[in-house]
């Protein structure tokens, strides 16, 4: 949709730059880099300062309604200097967009760009329409998302996301994403490969693999290639050290992917796979696909394939009928499951879910409580973990100085630990051993272990 006059054009030898703002998961963050790497083919280039910005972009997640008001409120925060300055251009993409395009253009009319899920491969194209005068709106559901990406274009020079698919088929009770996303499409293995080694080249030695519900990846493919064959090859590829994969639903998660996890060296032992709930009862109301028997089940199986392996969880309170028994419930999993880190939130109405018919019954300030107590309840879980590290020697990947203290490096071990240690800022990138010295409930502190001893 194309409304309004000429906008006046900046000189072409002028620079350009773009800002984005990544709210929700990281594909969300990858999507904005993806859209980054299209304009930057029409002479654009990425600035940390929004100040000084030509273009803001935010990319936007509908999964919770906290993160659709922050995106409400940053844009209306905008309001004032597009009135002095004209010529800036404000887009909003991602799942918000897609399901609030109407809206938008409604209530905020500076904005000149609504783009969707789908559409942002074609960002520049949408930007010159922009720049030309009036609206853009783009939120089209069909065809396929395909970027062949500028690999230089990250946030982390030794870390990269990695899309596989896109999309998802199921039908939980309190999920958006099916809507704003689409139904899954999987992403050629000779793609995925093909990006892995043009990364790998330019100095990425970790990849997270990313997608809606990464354990069905393959299923609309010719040669029905699984995550487990994918991992396998991806291990083949030169100068990549690790390997991740995220968002992982415990109805689809199948013994030869553990198997393949505890095969693959370069496979990190790290899991999240949400349980979202320890109540049968809850679980069935989520529409989850499976019971917490089997939860448990698929814990002990991912420890005894893969020994060591951290497992972290998401968890949704005060889902509407949620009682205190089964809150209880929960809270009793993850005390059992000891989990590495869970993520909690509270539960929201989605308009447009098979939740939302549903009362939200849950008081807010009972919901505050849990979430609350479950966050507690997993710091010292957590803690516990940590204290059980002290001595040992961890495998880290160095990302850098520390903000606070340019003398200390921090990193990740392969269980997804920030490890923060004192070491030479050359080591960047590199895998150092780490001999853990004392921990608090997130983080692990150490020493870095001699050459003799590597």
């Amino acid at each position: 949709m194309n409304s309004g006059g000429q906008r006046s054009l900046r000189p072409a030898t002028a620079p350009r730059k773009v800002f984005v703002e990544a709210f929700g998961c990281q594909m969300n963050v990858l999507d904005g880099e993806l859209a980054i790497s299209k304009l930057s083919e029409t002479g654009w280039v990425r600035t940390q300062d929004d100040s000084e910005a030509d273009l803001i972009i935010f990319n936007t997640c509908s999964v919770r309604d906290q993160s659709e008001h922050r995106v409400w409120s940053r844009l209306g925060a905008l309001r004032e200097r597009k009135a002095m300055d004209p010529s800036l251009l404000i887009g909003v993409m991602g799942c918000m967009a897609q399901r609030e395009a109407s809206e938008i253009l409604r209530r905020m009319p500076h904005v000149d760009i609504v783009c969707g899920t789908r559409r942002f491969p074609s960002m520049d194209a949408i930007v010159e329409r922009a720049e030309r005068g009036g609206q853009v709106l783009a939120v089209e559901t069909d065809g396929f998302v395909d970027v062949r990406r500028d690999v230089t274009i990250r946030p982390d020079r030794h870390r990269a996301f990695v899309s596989v698919m896109r999309g998802c088929d199921h039908k939980c009770s309190y999920c958006i994403v099916p809507k704003t996303r689409g139904p899954q499409i999987d992403r050629p293995v000779v793609d995925i490969l093909d990006e892995v080694r043009r990364l790998a080249d330019d100095g990425v030695r970790e990849v997270m693999l990313l997608g809606q519900n990464i354990n069905t990846y393959g299923r609309y493919l010719d040669e029905r290639p699984t995550l487990a064959t994918l991992l396998r090859a991806v291990h083949e590829v030169p100068g990549i050290a690790r390997i991740r994969f995220l968002t992982s639903n415990p109805m689809d998660l199948r013994e030869e992917l553990l198997r393949t996890m505890g095969e693959l060296p370069k496979a990190c032992g790290y899991l999240h796979f949400p349980a979202q709930s320890g109540s049968d009862s809850t679980l069935r109301r989520m529409r989850r696909g499976y019971t917490r028997s089997r939860y448990l089940e698929l814990c002990a199986a991912a420890r005894e394939l893969c020994p060591g392996i951290e497992l972290a969880s998401d968890f949704i309170v005060g889902f509407p009928g949620e009682t205190e028994d089964e809150f209880q419930a929960t809270r009793s999993l993850v005390a059992e499951v000891g989990f590495k880190q869970i993520y909690v939130f509270k539960y929201s109405v989605r308009p447009g879910t098979a939740a939302a018919a549903i009362a939200d019954d849950v008081p807010e300030d009972v919901k505050s409580l849990r979430c609350n107590d479950l966050l507690d309840l997993q710091e010292t879980v957590s803690a516990e973990r940590n204290r059980a590290k002290i001595g040992s020697r961890v495998e880290v990947l160095v990302d850098g100085p520390t903000r606070r203290d340019a003398s200390r490096l921090s990193g990740r071990d392969d269980g997804n630990s920030t490890v923060i240690f004192e070491g030479s800022p050359s080591l960047a990138g590199a895998l150092v051993g780490v001999r853990v010295t004392w921990v608090t409930a997130p983080v692990l502190y150490g020493d870095l272990v001699p050459d003799s001893e590597r």
